[in-house]
């Protein structure tokens, strides 16, 4: 079976910030947080203080990973021209994500840098109060104006729009204000990473987002979806019964498989990422063709969707 990783990360320099403050890296794939927290970022098959692309290729390539989008986000921090660099080195193999802060006062600049310049499809905006824009920004509104200016800007550029919206209970989880904004752009593709990222015991806030969210222009990333449901480990049932959830209201053409690589990697093995799901008898071929290639393929590399 063909798999695409619909959800990595390369990291030139762990140069993050969260609610706890900056985050940088202190050896050993730890960081250290602005409060004097320690945190496991980096596992020692992909680095220390980098994840470089032939180090992200390589654990790929031992598990047939054909190809991965490289997104971004405030944990590890911006990393726009790195990230535009390997897909200008690897082109076969990765598609990149811009990411960009939008309370940045000369964002036209950056944003002219970054698609106008490097030519970026992809933005991808972390929300999440843990280490997102909400994490700074507490009262930040997704169907507010200061969002409607950044999602009237990717628009008009033709760009998907990639956006972590923390998890539930988070002040950012907005998924009524998310779903009546989306419906403003019915030309412009959404991707909702880490299936809204349910926790244990989040079922029923799992189906209210999905049902809320299924629209025509809205996909969903699985990524971290392990994590998410710890201390569970592999084979990860409660992970399995959101994806057949997911399934049972969206059906498999709105589903991307992604690692959220290399932080899941501290907590388990990338095989295993993957086999939680390729190895479970409960999804048919075709589900598990369109959720491991065929829709990560079209949406992001051939963007042949509508």
């Amino acid at each position: 079976m063909k798999i695409i990783d619909g959800h990595a990360h390369l990291v030139q320099t762990i140069a993050g910030f969260t609610a706890k403050g900056e985050l940088r890296a202190c050896g050993g794939g730890y960081a250290s947080n602005g409060a004097g927290e320690r945190i496991f970022m980096i596992p020692p098959q992909l680095g220390e203080t980098t994840v470089t692309p032939e180090a992200l290729l390589a654990v790929m390539d031992d598990c047939q990973v054909e190809k991965a989008v490289l997104l971004q986000g405030t944990y590890f921090g911006f990393q726009n021209d790195y990230t535009s660099e390997a897909v200008k080195k690897y082109p076969s193999r990765f598609i990149g994500a811009a990411a960009y802060d939008p309370f940045c006062a000369q964002k036209d600049a950056i944003r002219a840098h970054l698609f106008d310049e490097l030519q970026f499809k992809i933005l991808k905006l972390e929300v999440s109060g843990g280490c997102g824009l909400s994490s700074y920004h507490p009262d930040l509104n997704l169907d507010g104006e200061q969002m409607h200016e950044v999602y009237r800007d990717a628009a008009r550029r033709g760009l998907t729009l990639v956006m972590d919206i923390g998890r539930p209970g988070m002040q950012c989880w907005q998924v009524d204000a998310l779903a009546q904004a989306v419906r403003r752009y019915p030309e412009m593709h959404f991707v909702i990473c880490h299936l809204t990222a349910p926790q244990l015991g989040d079922g029923e806030k799992l189906k209210y987002a999905l049902d809320k969210l299924c629209l025509d222009n809205v996909w969903f990333d699985l990524a971290a979806l392990c994590s998410n449901t710890r201390p569970e480990a592999y084979p990860y049932p409660t992970a399995r019964r959101y994806v057949h959830d997911a399934l049972n209201i969206l059906g498999s053409e709105r589903l991307i498989w992604g690692s959220d690589i290399p932080s899941t990697m501290t907590r388990d093995s990338y095989r295993h990422l993957i086999d939680y799901l390729a190895l479970d008898p409960a999804l048919s071929t075709e589900e598990k063709e369109n959720i491991f290639y065929k829709n990560a393929l079209k949406l992001y590399f051939e963007n042949t969707l509508f």
